[in-house]
């Protein structure tokens, strides 16, 4: 999975994306600091308990295991992850996250990087867009006092964006119109439902994607009609209902601690809309990585380790920023990464076994695998996500759990553990 953090030049995009990823990239106070997008991999909590709290657990009332012991660093676990990490049954699995170079105003028609931004965005399976919450920059992206109506502010930021990705369809729509109408013509509403799944697969449009967009169109103007004769307005109108269903934007209210109120909840979106402190995110990644201190991302709190370690400015920033974390129950950058991977694109977490007993892998290792997959996918489309060889192959799985064996067909579930059998 991807998921693109857009937005206006210096808004925190950059110090979103490092924060979430711990990757190095150029953060500065200034506009298209990021050139070219930059791609890094996020670790995020997956949604229900680790496998391996159960095996554990079943252990230990064999007799297999002694029980977990308070000064245990890992907290209980006892799976062995080959990416991520697990302590205290907390299974980090990974994500793609990309950060697009700035946008500004007239990307569809070439400005800034043009096409090139809206090429990035067309790879992403999701779009975060970092808008500035405490209204501390204009529509470019350059620094200012703040605005006095943060409100209309970023009502403006969040519609510029989409009024670009409008512009980039209605492009794409306009460039192939006259051969799409002479389908219709043709073959009436079913064609042009197909011209227009063909013209966007390469958005990733699927053939529900247009029919629901066609059902919210003709939701306003009535009868499809006669499209070949269609005003300028109603195309444009038809490419905004695709975008809705293509690109649906949910929105990072970055720098929410120095926000007056909630300003973001005037916002209008399609998608989810969650305030975030990126800058004290970083800098609480760090300072755990530097041993100063014990932060899990998406904690409201965190732990000193040694405070005679640090000097008096920096007890004092961490001291207001417990204050800050704890005031906001968390920065919201690994919240809505979690939102949105698992609510939004509604997926899950599946644990793929060579041993459908001990859950374990070929060479012994506890459950060491965890593939972030859509919800209810089938097996025989699991043991392709693990390995060609395996979907070629495919006998039959076992569901872990229960022992039962499954066919091809079977749906797996939130947190299942699964073997799968295939020839050779």
């Amino acid at each position: 999975m991807r998921i693109g953090l857009v937005g206006k030049p210096n808004v925190g995009k950059s110090t979103f994306f490092s924060a979430a990823t711990l990757a190095k990239v150029d953060i500065a106070n200034y506009p298209f600091c990021t050139i070219d997008a930059n791609v890094g991999v996020a670790f995020i909590a997956a949604p229900k308990p680790c496998p391996c709290k159960e095996l554990r657990k079943r252990l230990e009332s064999d007799g297999r295991l002694e029980p977990v012991t308070l000064d245990d660093p890992r907290g209980g676990s006892i799976c062995e992850p080959r990416t991520g990490s697990c302590i205290g049954y907390v299974r980090l699995v990974p994500t793609f996250l990309v950060d697009v170079a700035g946008l500004v105003p007239g990307a569809a028609e070439g400005r800034g990087r043009g096409n090139a931004f809206l090429s990035d965005l067309a790879n992403c399976d999701a779009l975060i867009q970092v808008v500035d919450a405490a209204g501390l920059t204009d529509i470019e992206g350059n620094p200012i006092a703040a605005v006095e109506d943060v409100e209309s502010a970023l009502k403006e930021e969040t519609s510029f964006l989409t009024e670009e990705l409008d512009s980039w369809i209605y492009g794409i729509l306009d460039d192939g119109w006259s051969r799409g109408s002479r389908r219709v013509q043709a073959e009436g509403d079913k064609g042009l439902s197909t011209f227009l799944h063909e013209r966007f697969t390469g958005l990733g449009a699927s053939l529900s994607h247009i029919l629901q967009a066609l059902d919210e169109f003709r939701n306003k103007w009535g009868d499809l009609d006669t499209p070949w004769i269609w005003q300028e307005d109603k195309v444009r109108s038809l490419a905004f209902y695709i975008r809705r269903q293509l690109f649906p934007i949910h929105i990072a209210a970055n720098k929410a601690d120095s926000a007056k109120g909630t300003p973001w909840e005037a916002i209008d979106a399609n998608g989810i809309i969650q305030p975030t402190m990126a800058d004290m995110e970083l800098a609480l990644r760090r300072a755990d990585s530097a041993k100063m201190i014990s932060y899990s991302p998406g904690d409201d709190s965190f732990k000193t380790i040694d405070e005679s370690r640090l000097n008096p400015a920096q007890l004092n920033a961490l001291s207001g920023m417990k204050q800050k974390l704890s005031d906001a129950n968390g920065t919201g950058v690994a919240e809505l990464l979690c939102k949105v991977l698992f609510t939004a694109l509604d997926h899950v977490v599946v644990y793929p076994v060579a041993d459908e007993n001990g859950w374990k892998d070929g060479e012994g290792r506890i459950l060491p695998d965890a593939f972030v997959v859509p919800n209810n996918i089938e097996t025989k489309q699991l043991a392709y996500k693990v390995h060609t060889d395996l979907g070629d192959g495919f006998i039959k799985a076992v569901d872990g759990r229960s022992r039962r064996v499954v066919g091809a067909d079977y749906e797996c579930v939130d947190n299942s553990v699964i073997k799968i059998h295939a020839k050779n």
